[in-house]
């Protein structure tokens, strides 16, 4: 959430963006994902991502008529749609615990982090997401050493790659997270 970009193209100060944006979270119709920043090694990027309650209100923000797979779009609301599972997690079971994403200045992410670091999570809309590219998530591995190393997908099966990194079908992945198994 870049508050300067948002002031600048709608012609209203950066403080009344923060406060819109605010207004947003107290009556819970979005909320802010926090960056990680817990870096030793790396220049990280510090800027809060923002999600809508409801990816309905997205697609009807944005006038998507469909989502299909393997689109941008479709990528970005399955995304939207395991953060809010974990989220709902962490409310629902007292937990409580942070959810945050991290990303590098050269580009390498995780989609989420769960608690302290205790599960580190890429999410891939993919029904084949062993063979992508997951470089954000071996280089947070190396640097934190997350109890869980896991890649949220629509495959069929759950997998275990070389790397220690999980692969689980999305059904699986939300059965183990309400069973207590993730954090």
């Amino acid at each position: 959430m870049n508050y300067s970009n948002a002031a600048r193209e709608s012609g209203v100060s950066v403080k009344t963006i923060r406060e819109y944006y605010q207004i947003l979270e107290d009556t819970l119709v979005g909320r802010l994902l926090p960056p990680w920043r817990k870096s030793k090694k790396r220049r990280l990027i510090e800027t809060a991502k923002f999600y809508f309650f409801d990816t309905g209100m997205v697609s009807a923000l944005l006038n998507y008529q469909t989502l299909t797979p393997g689109t941008p779009e479709y990528g970005r609301a399955f995304e939207h749609f395991i953060i809010q599972e974990c989220w709902a997690y962490g409310h629902y079971s007292g937990k409580d615990f942070p959810l945050s994403f991290w990303r590098t200045a050269s580009g390498s992410e995780v989609d989420l982090i769960l608690g302290d670091g205790e599960a580190a999570i890429e999410i891939k809309s993919s029904e084949h997401a062993s063979g992508l590219r997951t470089r954000g998530l071996h280089l947070f591995n190396e640097e934190f050493k997350p109890k869980k190393s896991l890649i949220v997908s629509r495959d069929k099966f759950p997998e275990k790659m070389n790397s220690g990194v999980t692969v689980l079908p999305w059904q699986h992945f939300c059965r183990k997270l309400w069973n207590g198994d993730i954090i």
